[in-house]
């Protein structure tokens, strides 16, 4: 049994310890969501009237001032608490002695009992901390920010989160606090493979990111619907760092009443084109559903590499050959999938989890790959060899060559003789031998068909050439001797005119092949 004790993974969960950790902290609806989109420059949090949206922290890589940094928002932290609540305060109150910055939002327009629990809480970060008052949205409000002085912290600054105003007075007293200096320099993104966690709720989706993060990084709850963000965290293993995407657990839209959960679902499926493999988590118990199916119709149709993990394995009963029978029943269901590793794993007591990191791995590698030009059409002289293309109303079919278009997604170009009706069966021989001969076993691959356009010229025989010729020779001599007149062949005589000069044309054209000829005797 593999437990995550015997992996070979550093930890490093959300958090770079190389760079600084700013943290934005407040009550519900103080605007901290649209405050970390304003800062990091994209939505990433979600952004909704309604109190408690966020409940995980959400961490980003910001460059402040061209200085990367780490930014987390955190979820809004509650006085009168109940069910989850609990969860959301501890974990957005743990931030506090781990940052190296504090930005502290309060609204300008209300000040709250559970803005003054806040005040307390924030008594021994003093020196860490920044008062952003939020919602300055209109210059009638400018005096409303000096009443926010007398709580005793020496950075107040008046800011609209969702208009702008302030940001860059923000930004600089963040700078100072940390002693950077705006920089010209943009700094490299470090490479990470990135590893998203899809699935129904429920599936183990969050537990599986804490355990390869070592951190309770999303908060882990029977109740449908707790993680709505997309939460990230790093961590390395053999040597190489990934990062690992959590996701909403996605419902049949019939589910999904809540607006907020809408956009988390959206927000989910979006995470797909940021990810290069996708672990599409199904309860081992419960089995394949037809959600499950739409998802891997997604993640394919992007071209992302894709596992099929069958999670809580420690819930089978232990009957001889059970996850063989599993597994055959999936590949049944899941066509779509046929190419996609099926990995067996008990993400609650880290069963298998090495197993499913080096998958992982060998997906990537795959995805990465690229065929030379001249390889493959040596290969596809072989496959056209040894299983010509069928033959259409109009003849045989013809797949003259090809080339890899782009690796992650890998896609082919093949050039054949004539696309319309070109036989699927033939595409999918294609893909089935790339596969094969190429070692892109474990990921989707996708070929596309373009006609061959012949320059009209590469069908020019013998007489087609001597009449190029002529009209050459006849071209000369019109500019050799007076200026034709517009319209000469409409004139009286003109017709006969420009006969005479073909004939003349001709006559020095077909000299000219007979003495070429008669040299090569």
């Amino acid at each position: 049994m593999n437990t995550m004790e015997k992996l070979d993974i550093k930890n490093k969960a959300d958090i770079d310890t190389s760079l600084p950790l700013i943290s934005i902290i407040g009550r519900p609806n103080a605007g901290k969501s649209t405050l970390f989109n304003r800062l990091i420059g994209k939505r990433r949090a979600i952004t909704d009237p309604t109190p408690g949206v966020t409940r995980d922290p959400i961490p980003e890589r910001w460059l402040l001032g061209n200085n990367a940094v780490t930014l987390v928002d955190s979820g809004g932290v509650k006085l009168d608490k109940e069910g989850i609540d609990f969860a959301v305060t501890d974990k957005s109150l743990s931030l506090l002695s781990e940052s190296d910055a504090i930005i502290f939002l309060m609204d300008c327009t209300e000040v709250t009992a559970e803005d003054m629990m806040l005040v307390e809480e924030l008594r021994p970060y003093t020196d860490k901390v920044v008062l952003a008052v939020n919602k300055v949205d209109d210059p009638k409000r400018d005096d409303l920010v000096w009443n926010f002085f007398s709580y005793g912290y020496q950075r107040v600054v008046g800011i609209s989160a969702a208009h702008g105003t302030g940001i860059e007075e923000l930004e600089d007293t963040l700078l100072g606090m940390l002693q950077l200096e705006r920089t010209e320099d943009i700094p490299e993104e470090p490479d990470t493979i990135k590893i998203a966690i899809l699935g129904k709720p429920n599936t183990g989706k969050s537990t599986l990111m804490n355990l390869l993060t070592g951190r309770d990084i999303s908060i882990v709850s029977p109740i449908a619907g707790t993680t709505r963000d997309v939460m990230r965290g790093t961590f390395v293993y053999k040597g190489t760092e990934y990062t690992v995407l959590d996701t909403a657990g996605i419902r049949r839209k019939s589910k999904v009443e809540e607006d907020v959960e809408y956009y988390s679902v959206n927000r989910a499926i979006k995470t797909i084109e940021d990810a290069d493999v996708v672990l599409l988590m199904v309860d081992i118990i419960e089995g394949i559903t037809e959600q499950d199916k739409k998802i891997a119709d997604l993640i394919v149709r992007r071209g992302k590499g894709v596992i099929i993990v069958l999670n809580k394995t420690d819930l089978l009963r232990g009957i001889p050959n059970e996850i063989d029978a599993i597994k055959d029943r999936v590949r049944f269901l899941f066509p779509v999938l046929s190419f996609a590793p099926l990995m067996p794993i008990s993400a609650l007591k880290g069963i298998d989890i090495g197993k499913l990191l080096d998958m992982v791995w060998s997906v990537w590698k795959q995805l990465t790959k690229r065929v030379d030009t001249s390889a493959l059409n040596a290969a596809l002289k072989e496959w056209t060899k040894d299983n010509e293309p069928p033959r259409g109303s109009a003849g045989h079919y013809k797949v003259l060559y090809g080339t890899q278009v782009s690796a992650a997604p890998v896609r082919f170009l093949f050039f054949v003789n004539r696309v319309h009706a070109f036989p699927e069966s033939y595409i999918s021989y294609l893909k089935n031998m790339i596969r094969k001969d190429f070692g892109f076993t474990y990921i989707p691959v996708e070929i596309s068909l373009r006609e061959r356009r012949r320059n009209p010229s590469l069908n020019d025989n013998g007489p087609s050439k001597t009449e190029a010729k002529i009209k050459s020779v006849m071209k000369a001599s019109e500019g050799s001797g007076k200026k034709k007149a517009k319209g000469t062949a409409k004139k009286p005589g003109g017709k006969a005119r420009m006969g005479k000069a073909r004939e003349r044309a001709e006559t020095i054209v077909r000299n000219s092949n007979q003495k070429r000829r008669a040299g090569k005797k």
